[in-house]
C-alpha cells in the first residue's frame, strides 16, 4: 500500500518532459470538474488561516509545502488556490509524478518530476525554480516526496524545498513558504470532510542557505504545526476555522436528525 520507492523509480521508465502552462479553455475545464468530484465525495470543507496569505513578502513567489497522503491531496491543493483563495489571483505551479498518465495537467500549471534517476530530478527541479520568477505563483509542494500514511511520524523531507527556495533566493531576490496542514476525515456525519489549516508565512531573502540545516529545521517545524493541527481536532476545537462548503444532509440522515429533535422536545 505504502512503498519508500518512488513510482517512477519503481517502474524504471522515461517520462517525456512537459512544461506547465496556464491554458485558459483547460482551466474553464478543471474548474467545473475537480469542484464537482470533490464535493461529490465529501460532505463538507472548512478552512482556517487564509488570511495568512496577507501576510507573505508580495514581491516575491510562495511555496506552500504540504503534508501528503492520500489521492485528493493534488486535486484539493488546486481547489484551495483557485477558489479558497481566488482573490489573491495565484497561478499554480505543481510538480506531478508520472504525468505521463495525466499529460493534460499541463495545461493547468502542472509539469513533470521523474525519479527514475537524480539527473532527472535535479532537471525538474532546475526548471521548478524558473517558474517562482513572478510573485503571483503559488508552487504547491510535497516535501517528503511520497505518499505517506496519515500522521506519520517523524516528517522527512527530501531536499526539494531547501533547494528550490536557494535557488529562488539567487535568481528572485527571495521566497515565501507557507506550511498547509490538510486532514481527510469523519467528524460526526455519514460522509468524510475535509479540514485545512493554512499556516504563517516566512519570507526568506539571504542567498547563504545550508540545505540540510534548512531541511532539518523546516521539517521540525512542520512536524509541529502537524501535531497541533492534530490535536485541536482530537479535542473537537475547530475555532477560527470557517465552512468553504457544505452538502445537504441525505435524506436518510435529514430524517434521522428531524426524528432527534422530536424526542429531544417531548423529553423537555
Amino acid at each position: 500500500m505504502y512503498s519508500e520507492v518512488p513510482p517512477t523509480k519503481q517502474r524504471n521508465r522515461e517520462e517525456k518532459f512537459r512544461k506547465a502552462k496556464n491554458v485558459p479553455f483547460w482551466h474553464f475545464v478543471a474548474n467545473i470538474v475537480f469542484p464537482m468530484m470533490i464535493k461529490n465525495r465529501f460532505l463538507s470543507a472548512m478552512c482556517k488561516g487564509k488570511e495568512n496569505l496577507e501576510k507573505r513578502d508580495k514581491r516575491f513567489a510562495t511555496i506552500f509545502y504540504v503534508n501528503h497522503n492520500n489521492w485528493w491531496d493534488g486535486i484539493w491543493g488546486y481547489y484551495i488556490i483557485y477558489f479558497i483563495l481566488k482573490k489573491q489571483k495565484l497561478r499554480l505551479r505543481f510538480m506531478i509524478e508520472e504525468m505521463n498518465r495525466f499529460p493534460l495537467f499541463q495545461y493547468i500549471g502542472c509539469f513533470p518530476i521523474n525519479k527514475k534517476s537524480p539527473q532527472s530530478a535535479i532537471k525538474s527541479l532546475n526548471y521548478a525554480v524558473t517558474t517562482l520568477d513572478k510573485p503571483d505563483v503559488g508552487f504547491w509542494l510535497f516535501p517528503q516526496g511520497i505518499i505517506r500514511p496519515p500522521h506519520y511520524r517523524p516528517e522527512i523531507f527530501q531536499s526539494g524545498l531547501a533547494f528550490m527556495a536557494e535557488k529562488a533566493i539567487e535568481k528572485y531576490g527571495g521566497i515565501n513558504i507557507i506550511p498547509v496542514a490538510n486532514s481527510f476525515m469523519f467528524l460526526r456525519q455519514d460522509r468524510p470532510e475535509i479540514v485545512c489549516e493554512i499556516g504563517e508565512p516566512k519570507t526568506f531573502t539571504v542567498p547563504d542557505i545550508n540545505r540540510k540545516e534548512f531541511t532539518h529545521k523546516i521539517q521540525k517545524e512542520f512536524e509541529e504545526f502537524l501535531d497541533n493541527h492534530d490535536l485541536q481536532i482530537s479535542k473537537g476545537n475547530f475555532e477560527g476555522y470557517h465552512y468553504e462548503f457544505k452538502q445537504k444532509l441525505h435524506w436518510w440522515r435529514a430524517i434521522e436528525q428531524k426524528l432527534k429533535s422530536i424526542g429531544i422536545k417531548e423529553e423537555q
